[in-house]
């Protein structure tokens, strides 16, 4: 025995041919597939045989000499079972160990070993001897025999287990077809599901149709006190219960409050408060011979998972006696009614069969000559959808008209619940139930609203349901009329919404002219009196004339929005690049919005030009940028895109705009979102859900008039808590020129040249304080009230440099034509219109005429000033 530099090679013989003793030891080692080895306790030199070095998966000429590195071939679990059997040998003196070792091919391979203590005399143990070999064999068939062993008992609990369900089930079958009282027989099978299935509580609810197809009644509990069902009502058309009160199947849940079909109808969503702890569910239909479903069994277990695949078979089975059963027991009782009715009848026998007779054949031939002139109305009438009920609303006639209205055939829908035509939410809500009631209790329901097809699209439909009785006054039925007044509708809104807007529009330019004069008035007296008081005038006066001036510019300001929603105002549109404008606006957002909000601009590449007036799109997306920044109170992601988009003919018509290629920007936000009433209503002037005194609610009405005024159209998307997206989508611009922009610079006020300036206006006040302050710029001015009289100064006065007209004005000639005369009189006669809204004189399609110069009232001082500068240096 060596320590791992033995030679491995095949022994050689002595001289004589025999093998010395310690070679015979090795074959027999390797023969036995044994490995020896000794193990000094004290020093931990760890010698070992060949084979030792097979067992452990390692190559016999580089194994490695610590028993420490011979441990890594050992499963790490295994190894401190090895080194315990070390400890217990060193205490009894015998070793004993079986562990698992893998080889370096992956393989796994069981040893065990065995040996014993050697110790010096009065001293500790000294050196542990032994042999180790392979028991994976053993291993493996003990594992086979093990998992044969739990299969056959296996087995063995299935066949007890089927023995005792066999027993339940003859035991019930003979009971139930012994017994004709009908509330003990369903009181046994209800024991019995719960004793074959393990359900903690059962219950057999017997199926009781009213007039609202709602009604149960319970027969019998298992396992649970009657008082557990008392305060909860079970509705019968719910995903859970319709299907076993209809016979269509069982329905098996292994977590029922974990079920979407569950918790779907008021006035519970959800387990409700004080309901048994259901869990695990299992419901059966139990169904007569004829085909009526006489009620149902459920069952119920507090944990999840109870029941499986078995224990509705075994239902179902148990299900099929106690029909037979309730069958056997109603045909008893029915028996005994029919024996004693048959006693009181008796007498007078005779006399009932032939006035019932008679009665019959009247009633029958109403009933024939109904029929058919209903089947005479109802198929010639395609359309509209005319069809009859059963008192539980399930469909019982259907015309052709239906058929072409609804989608469905006869022969699909005859039997099932009219409820299907109604959208998802008025299902939860409970409306299909709320007609039928109405028009049970009042004899009529009519209603307009959504409905739906059979491929799922939806029409808004006119439905009048009427209800049927019987000359006794039962409930037979209800005939229901159905219209499809989509497309009316549609058109009646886009009427109603065009109607109100072009009202607002027409109302707003009627009032703008006067107002704005107004306020050119207001303006430019504060202003006057700003520039004229003295230096040392009292300072809280030049701020009240700073405040009352502030307040007109709001008020100019409101007039511009008021306009540019009736798309009135004057545009000056120019060809521009979206993604131009938006990068130069990127910094000003930023410091407007704040630092909570975080900006994001996405430009596209070759991006088309749009043809539109960059300060009213600047100011639209500004007003846009801050709605956003307003439904982001914590802070939030304010998106701006710019994109090309194609409108095709269906989108466009609906929008009202040509189809084509459109450039679009859309303004996105993260912020709390809005309801559909809010953006139904969000274009319109003055509305906003802000609180007062933030908001004046014209900045989306803004926007919408400038955009559409712009030939454009604009469209919000928004959902409660997932924010806003606002499109904007501009007509594409094919000139592709003149794309760049100029920025605005302070200039100081400019003075006159020694000019003569023409006024034309008609209101005195306005045109008084633009006379005055032509004057204090230095200006010769030369007034005039109307056309006719400035034509006449015009040719006075030769000096005239500039014709300043209102356009609106009195005595048959309009600003333009006042103009048109001048340049006739004088070529290259130079022209200022003035105006609070604009005019068709020199403004058509929202767009002021080529050539035209305008200044918008109310004006300020330097306003003019630079404008009238402008006009006369231009070449």
């Amino acid at each position: 025995m060596t320590a791992g530099n033995d030679d491995s090679s095949a022994p050689a013989p002595s001289e004589d041919g025999l093998l010395a003793p310690h070679h015979l030891f090795r074959l027999a080692e390797m023969a036995g597939g044994t490995g020896a080895f000794q193990f000094d306790l004290e020093t931990d030199h760890w010698e070992w045989t060949p084979q030792m070095a097979a067992l452990f998966g390692f190559d016999r000429e580089t194994a490695a000499l610590s028993s420490k590195d011979w441990e890594q071939a050992i499963f790490v679990d295994d190894v401190p079972k090895v080194r315990a059997a070390i400890e217990v040998a060193m205490e009894t003196g015998v070793y004993q160990v079986e562990f698992r070792v893998r080889h370096g091919d992956g393989s796994i391979h069981w040893l065990a070993g065995k040996g014993e203590v050697g110790r010096k005399k009065g001293t500790q143990a000294r050196w542990l001897r032994g042999a180790f070999f392979e028991i994976t064999d053993r291993k493996q068939l003990d594992a086979r025999l093990l998992a044969l062993n739990e299969t056959l008992e296996a087995r063995i609990a299935e066949l007890r287990e089927e023995s005792r369900v066999f027993e339940i089930l003859n035991r019930t079958g003979i009971a139930v077809a012994a017994e004709l009282n009908l509330e003990r027989v369903v009181q046994l099978v209800t024991d019995a599901g719960v004793e074959l299935t393990g359900a903690a509580f059962g219950a057999f609810f017997h199926n009781v149709i009213n007039d609202q197809g709602e009604a149960y009644s319970l027969f019998t509990l298992s396992g649970a006190p009657r008082e557990a069902f008392a305060q909860f009502p079970m509705p019968r058309n719910t995903a859970v219960f319709e299907p076993t009160f209809r016979g269509t199947g069982p329905i098996r849940s292994d977590d029922i409050q974990r079920d979407p079909r569950y918790g779907q109808s008021a006035p519970y969503h959800g387990m409700p408060k004080g309901h048994l702890p259901v869990r695990s569910y299992l419901a059966v239909p139990v169904t007569a011979r004829s085909g009526e479903v006489i009620g149902g069994l459920f069952f119920g277990h507090p944990d999840p998972g109870v029941f499986d695949d078995r224990h509705e078979r075994i239902l179902m089975g148990i299900a099929a006696q106690a029909a037979v059963a309730v069958d056997n027991a109603r045909l008893y009782q029915a028996r005994q009614k029919a024996e004693q009715e048959l006693q009181g009848l008796n007498e007078t026998l005779e006399s009932r069969i032939a006035e019932r007779a008679r009665e019959l054949e009247a009633s029958f031939e109403r009933l024939h000559e109904s029929d058919r002139r209903f089947r005479l109305l109802v198929e010639a009438v395609t359309d509209y959808a005319i069809y009859m009920l059963d008192p539980l609303g399930n469909v019982v006639r259907w015309n052709p008209g239906a058929e072409r209205l609804k989608g469905y055939t006869a022969v699909e829908i005859t039997g099932q619940n009219f409820s299907r035509f109604y959208t998802a939410e008025d299902q939860q809500n409970g409306l299909p139930q709320q007609v039928l009631a109405t028009a049970s209790n009042t004899g009529r329901y009519q209603g307009d609203g959504w409905r739906v097809r059979k491929d799922g699209s939806t029409f808004w439909a006119s439905v009048v349901v009427q209800a049927m009785r019987d000359p006794s006054g039962e409930l037979i039925g209800f005939a229901k009329i159905t219209r499809d007044l989509t497309e009316r509708r549609a058109a009646e809104e886009q009427m109603r919404q065009s109607q109100k807007m072009e009202a607002i529009g027409q109302l707003t330019g009627g009032i703008a002219h006067d107002f704005n004069n107004m306020l050119t008035i207001i303006t430019g007296n504060i202003e006057t009196l700003q520039r004229r008081l003295p230096e040392g005038t009292d300072k809280s006066l030049h701020r009240f004339a700073a405040s009352a001036l502030h307040g007109a510019s709001r008020a100019a300001m409101l007039t511009h929005r008021l306009l540019a929603f009736a798309r009135r105002q004057p545009l000056d549109p120019k060809p521009l690049s979206a993604n131009t404008l938006i990068t130069g606006m990127s910094e000003m957002l930023r410091r407007t919005l704040g630092e909570n909000i975080l900006i994001e601009t996405v430009l596209a590449g070759g991006l088309w030009a749009n043809f539109a007036d960059p300060n009213q799109l600047e100011n639209s997306l500004l007003n846009l940028a801050i709605n956003a920044r307003d439904a982001m109170p914590d802070g939030g992601k304010l998106t701006i895109e710019a994109a090309n988009v194609f409108l095709d003919e269906e989108y466009a018509a609906a929008a009202e705009v040509p189809p084509g290629q459109y450039v679009g920007i859309f303004v996105s936000d993260t912020g709390t979102g809005m309801p559909p009433d809010v953006v139904s209503k969000a274009f319109e002037p003055f509305f906003t859900t802000k609180e007062i005194g933030q908001g004046t609610g014209l900045g989306l009405s803004q926007v919408y008039g400038f955009i559409k005024q712009s030939g454009g159209h604009v469209k919000i998307y928004s959902e409660l808590g997932a924010g806003t997206t606002i499109k904007l989508y501009l007509p594409r611009h094919y000139a592709g020129e003149g794309m760049g922009e100029t920025q605005s610079v302070r200039v100081p006020v400019p003075q006159a040249q020694g000019e003569t300036i023409l006024v034309v206006e008609d209101d005195p006040d306005v045109r008084a304080y633009a006379v005055e302050m032509l004057r204090e710029l230095g200006y010769g001015a030369i007034e005039a009230p109307d056309g006719a009289t400035g034509l006449r100064l015009l040719d006075a006065h030769r000096e005239i440099a500039l014709l300043l007209t209102d356009v609106g004005l009195p005595g048959g000639m309009n600003g333009r034509q006042v103009a048109d005369e001048a340049r006739r009189r004088r070529a290259g006669f130079k022209v200022l219109f003035m105006s609070g809204y604009a005019r068709n004189a020199i403004v058509h399609h929202g767009r002021l005429d080529p050539g035209v110069e305008l200044i918008i009232k109310p004006f300020t001082f330097a306003g003019l000033a630079i404008r009238i500068r402008h006009v006369l240096d231009a070449k």
